[in-house]
């Protein structure tokens, strides 16, 4: 489970949604529901949990336009006046300082925290590994760091900083920004954009047809993997010693993580 019943116990008093509402959603006895959020259950079925994550997916995205500025909260909105968040496109983007890292998803502004040490280091190991996947198997694919721009839906309400991406098709190398959704995108958790990585970029990266999906989480030391190319997506979980098979390579290349958690030990 990628969410925890805490966040998913936050969403639920953020959106207001009832039990009712999500027990539809997610196809469950509301009973259960009650149980798990009560902490009655203690150790829900995992694919009961899936079940409740992927129905706080679905909600999240076909929230109504107002609550964009309540998400908004969870990481500092840019504090224009000419407009109301939700009404920001690519240009006031664009018209932002340099000096001031803001990520524009669905025409809501959100300011991004300086990444931390840590974040940086597994960023750095991530992307040596990728690149020598990307060397070794000669499939035309390349891999970026952030900050690049990412024009996810090709409109002018998106415009994302993956932490890193690859790219396995034609592309204009000229450009400002990435038009369209990358093949892969990895993205390490931070306290300040835990819950947009975790559920509002999930959405966004699976409508936009990125195939792939990895979440790499320091707090716990997991690594989620959505693997977006199979029906219905496939979501699998490694610990930070495991080999990683890298789905858009056929499974052919993997990224050893142990040697990462190694790099990074001393940060803990």
């Amino acid at each position: 489970m990628s969410v925890t019943i805490q966040e998913m116990k936050e969403i639920k008093r953020e959106f207001g949604i009832s039990n009712q509402e999500i027990a539809r959603k997610a196809a469950l006895p509301v009973s259960t529901l009650q149980r798990i959020f009560s902490g009655t259950t203690k150790a829900p079925r995992r694919e009961t949990l899936q079940a409740l994550e992927q129905a706080l997916i679905t909600w999240s995205s076909a929230r109504p336009a107002g609550s964009q500025e309540a998400v908004s909260l969870r990481e500092s909105a840019v504090p224009y006046e000419a407009k109301r968040q939700g009404e920001y496109t690519v240009e006031d983007y664009y018209a932002i300082p340099d000096e001031r890292r803001v990520e524009l998803i669905d025409g809501v502004i959100y300011d991004m925290a300086a990444p931390s040490l840590l974040h940086q280091k597994i960023l750095g190991q991530l992307y040596l590994q990728f690149q020598a996947c990307a060397d070794a198997h000669g499939e035309g694919c390349e891999v970026y760091l952030s900050p690049c721009d990412v024009q996810l839906d090709m409109d002018n309400r998106t415009m994302l900083q993956p932490d890193l991406f690859v790219i396995c098709r034609d592309y204009d190398r000229k450009a400002r920004a990435l038009s369209g959704a990358p093949d892969l995108i990895v993205e390490i958790l931070s306290p300040s954009s835990r819950w947009k990585d975790m559920m509002l970029k999930l959405n966004k990266y699976y409508q936009a047809g990125v195939r792939e999906y990895w979440i790499i989480d320091p707090d716990h030391k997991e690594i989620h993997v959505y693997d977006f190319s199979v029906p219905d997506f496939r979501l699998e979980t490694y610990s930070f010693d495991a080999r990683i098979p890298i789905h858009l390579s056929g499974d052919t290349c993997s990224i050893d993580f142990a040697k990462i958690h190694q790099k990074i030990a001393p940060h803990y």
